[in-house]
């Protein structure tokens, strides 16, 4: 006998990302448990690796191809990918199929794969219809929407829906919502003063909210952000979404040793 979808768990393959393995494991396990509370069977598999995205920001699309060429086949057997961040996200959903566009063998796996991928809190509001939260955060907080998931993937509405179920939290919009950090990858490497510029102007920005805590979906934006309010001598904490959604306790905010 066959089993029926509704008899079985959403498999999901999880994009771990680069900076959450190596800078903030946290971000990892509040995904998977966000996801398993959510009725999902989650796996990370281990082949996984960089999504690419460096290379393909600076111009070399052939090691980029190959970076793709490996994640591709770890992620085919999952339902869905799922991943803790707009810009990795982004780079698999939009970017993978345009690497491939001279192989058409590769480029429909890539397309495959492009169409089963989603960010974590897009995936758990439009495709999972899910918010049964249980978290608390005593705080008020504003949210950073990152260029590529506000732009890429269309993320504006699905974190605010979620942290407004979290209990003892205010959230407080800033006027420059929705502008760039900066961070912008390999910008601030490529043009350091002018990314500067950008990260004071979004600090200004935050600073004049009176939060006291800052969130966002892309940890590259919150490390920015996080190394800018530390230097200005800001009191302001830094979070993942994901770690406050999840409830994650005792984690430093990002950017402050333990």
């Amino acid at each position: 006998m066959s089993e029926s979808p509704a008899s079985r768990s959403i498999t999901v393959g999880l994009f771990v990302t680069c900076l959450v393995d190596l800078t903030r494991p946290s971000v990892g396990f509040a995904s998977v448990k966000l996801l398993e509370n959510a009725g999902c069977a989650v796996s990370v598999p281990k082949a996984q690796t960089c999504c690419g995205q460096p290379a393909y920001n600076s111009g070399d699309n052939a090691d980029a191809r190959a970076i793709a060429a490996r994640v591709i086949p770890a992620f085919e057997p999952f339902d869905y990918v799922v991943v803790p961040s707009g810009s990795c996200a982004g780079m698999i959903k939009h970017h993978f199929p345009l690497l491939f566009a001279d192989d058409p063998a590769m480029a429909a796996r890539a397309k495959a794969l492009s169409a089963k991928t989603y960010e974590l809190v897009s995936f758990l509001v439009d495709v999972l219809k899910f918010d049964d939260i249980d978290a608390a955060y005593d705080g008020v907080a504003t949210y950073h929407d990152s260029c590529s998931a506000l732009r890429e993937m269309g993320i504006k509405d699905q974190p605010r829906a979620l942290l407004s179920k979290v209990d003892g939290l205010s959230l407080k919009e800033s006027e420059e919502s929705e502008t760039c950090c900066g961070f912008g990858g390999l910008f601030c490497v490529k043009y350091p003063d002018i990314s500067g510029r950008m990260v004071d102007a979004k600090v200004d920005d935050i600073l004049a909210t009176g939060a006291d805590t800052l969130l966002a979906g892309d940890l590259g934006c919150l490390m920015n952000l996080a190394g800018r309010l530390q230097r200005r001598g800001a009191a302001v904490q830094v979070r993942h979404v994901a770690e406050v959604l999840a409830g994650i306790d005792g984690q430093p905010p990002i950017g402050e040793k333990e």
